[in-house]
């Protein structure tokens, strides 16, 4: 039986051949993510901070006493976040580092399930394993794993949250934003999704959350002020290393302040434009709005912020998602071209040619978030223009072609007939010139 499972007797669509090829690739990308590059590590190291805090506030240690002179990874959580990360440290700190990669990797695999069934696609869509490759060949999943970071943890709440918003669940919701704000405050930007859909009951959770944690971690804590005085002024800061944001590398190239300023400030007027066009044409196309809307919020919080980093991009997996509806902003090159500066795990660092390598490797996150920024507002503002010239904005903006072009949401098209096996065809040529079964063979089926 599992040899001819090698070998399938019927004819498959190219779908289901694609879907053999992928899987495996897949789960064996999955496995290597997972058990070598994350477990053997890397030069950099986001757990030993998070690991020697838990610590400190289990033994009723001073918790806030980072070095931030030094280039090293600094734990920056509130006491919120410290209570909740702190039972890490109940064990020794190597199995403690496999737990949390384990955990990261297993809420990576929910959230996966969740953003297919968030576009209808099931595990026996060739999606399935396209998706899940996808995921684990990009640089913010591989370096979430291999620097032991939450992210993972930040992914499953956002879609657990995105999920519980459609289907207007809204309490639920903003607990699940509440605990992801109460570690770091990475998707607080995506409670303006819920203010401008009326929303208001995510608030109650999503800001009750971490104000309830803190009110509990506050006294067990041994320096909590030390986070307001010391550590929430660093987070403000820019810095000119590891930080893609616009000011981060404007302060690595020495650019002077008006120039970095007017950058932030156009990119702010075009994101404003773009959530106003997603918002006045969109909002009624719940799932469409609701990820393209969360893609060019978060996207513009890691550009224009004082901090972005690359592997941030793990939250824009629900935008990069919405590339399979009719009305996508993302259904041409430059948005991909975008999407592979900051997504790609590939290094651009070049021996021979040093100065320009080394350019592109700073320069491609910033560029390829800003690039995406300007694809969205170009899209949607050319719907816009030609829908104006043509008389259609009481109507929409999309154009009449875009009805008939593919959508995750079309019903599955009907199976094909299927091809007859060898044992039928040969059961067809005993048949009688008639077109029956002889007697002996009428008998043995009744039987």
């Amino acid at each position: 039986m599992f040899l001819r499972q090698l070998e399938p007797r019927t004819a498959r669509t190219t779908a289901e051949v694609i879907k053999f090829a992928l899987w495996p690739l897949a789960v064996m990308t999955v496995l290597n993510r997972v058990f070598i590059k994350a477990v053997n590590g890397f030069i950099t190291d986001d757990y030993r901070p998070v690991y020697q805090a838990s610590l400190d506030f289990l033994n009723g240690r001073p918790v806030y006493t980072a070095n931030f002179d030094s280039v090293d990874p600094h734990y920056l959580y509130p006491p919120s976040g410290t209570l909740l990360i702190a039972p890490i440290a109940a064990i020794d700190y190597e199995k403690s580092r496999w737990l949390f990669i384990a955990l990261n990797a297993i809420a990576i695999l929910i959230a996966w399930y969740l953003l297919l069934r968030l576009f209808r696609y099931t595990l026996n869509s060739v999606a399935a394993p396209a998706l899940l490759l996808a995921m684990f060949m990009s640089e913010t999943v591989i370096n979430t794993l291999v620097f032991t970071n939450v992210n993972g943890c930040v992914l499953l709440a956002e879609l657990i949250f995105i999920h519980l918003l459609l289907k207007r669940r809204d309490l639920w919701a903003g607990a699940a934003l509440g605990l992801s704000i109460a570690v770091k405050p990475t998707l607080a930007p995506l409670l303006l999704i819920a203010l401008v859909r009326g929303q208001w009951k995510v608030f109650i959770t999503a800001v009750g959350v971490p104000i309830a944690l803190t009110a509990i971690a506050w006294p067990l804590s041994k320096d909590p002020e030390k986070f307001l005085t010391r550590t929430a002024p660093y987070i403000f800061e820019s810095r000119d290393y590891f930080n893609s944001a616009i000011v981060g590398n404007g302060e690595y190239y020495g650019l002077p302040p008006w120039l970095t300023w007017g950058m932030r400030l156009v990119m702010g007027v075009l994101v404003m434009l773009t959530l106003w066009l997603l918002y006045r044409y969109y909002r009624d196309d719940e799932v469409f709005f609701v990820c393209t809307a969360s893609g060019v919020l978060l996207t513009a919080s890691f550009l224009l912020s004082s901090l972005g980093q690359m592997y941030y991009s793990m939250m824009l997996f629900p935008f990069l998602m919405t590339v399979v509806l009719r009305n996508s902003v993302l259904r041409n090159w430059p948005a991909w071209l975008a999407i592979f500066g900051f997504m790609s795990y590939d290094k651009w660092l070049s021996d021979r040619w040093q100065h320009v390598g080394r350019n592109l490797e700073y320069l491609r996150i910033t560029f390829g978030w800003g690039l995406l920024l300007v694809v969205v507002f170009c899209v949607l503002g050319d719907r816009y223009l030609a829908a104006r010239r043509e008389g259609r904005l009481p109507f929409g903006i999309d154009p009449a072609w875009m009805r008939s072009a593919p959508d995750s949401r079309d019903p599955a098209p009907a199976p094909a007939p299927s091809v007859k096996s060898n044992e039928a065809v040969a059961a067809d040529s005993v048949r009688s010139p008639n077109g029956s079964a002889p007697e002996e063979q009428k008998r043995i089926s009744v039987e």
